[in-house]
């Protein structure tokens, strides 16, 4: 059942991203998929097990992106909103799927999901369980990995969260001329 719902996911994933991309040659319609993709690739992190991530891609992935598309598609010329795209270079046709299966080889040496025997769960885990209270002083176990452990990582990735919200206010922001 659950190969099923991950191919399912999957094959979703591919028409979206291959419908906005190739297909569609309204702006509208491309913006409303990209949005549908967002929401698909949520439901994959929440398969996963990702639910804070799956979290941050639907609230900014199909609600922000979707909504900041529409406002800027609504401030363009109706000309404007139609696509016309060269047709795609032939490398580019030919890699992507080469890309692809290479990417899926290497997949073979990742450690299934949920593996209690996985490097991860057998030397990293087990030591944020047992001595992120001592080490931090934080009861909380996630809270002591993202601000203590891996706080540059979250800072970091505060950072680019914030600069990209400060593009989008100023790409946003009406000049006067």
């Amino acid at each position: 059942m659950t190969y099923a719902i991950n191919i399912a996911l999957l094959l979703l994933l591919i028409v979206t991203a291959a419908s906005a991309t190739f297909l569609v040659k309204e702006l509208m319609s491309s913006v409303f998929i990209l949005g549908s993709y967002s929401f698909f690739l949520a439901l994959v992190w929440a398969w996963l097990g990702a639910v804070d991530v799956a979290f941050v891609e639907a609230v900014i992935g199909a609600g922000l992106a979707t909504v900041l598309f529409l406002v800027t598609l609504f401030d363009t010329a109706p000309k404007d909103s139609r696509l016309r795209r060269p047709p795609p270079p032939l490398a580019g046709v030919l890699g992507l799927p080469l890309l692809g299966v290479l990417l899926l080889f290497a997949a073979n040496d990742l450690p299934s999901l949920g593996d209690p025997s996985s490097p991860p769960n057998v030397h990293i885990s087990p030591y944020y369980l047992q001595q992120s209270y001592a080490d931090t002083l934080t009861p909380n176990v996630v809270t002591s990995v993202l601000m203590d452990y891996r706080g540059f990582d979250t800072l970091i990735e505060t950072v680019v969260i914030f600069t990209a919200g400060i593009a989008c206010a100023l790409l946003l922001k009406e000049t006067k001329s």
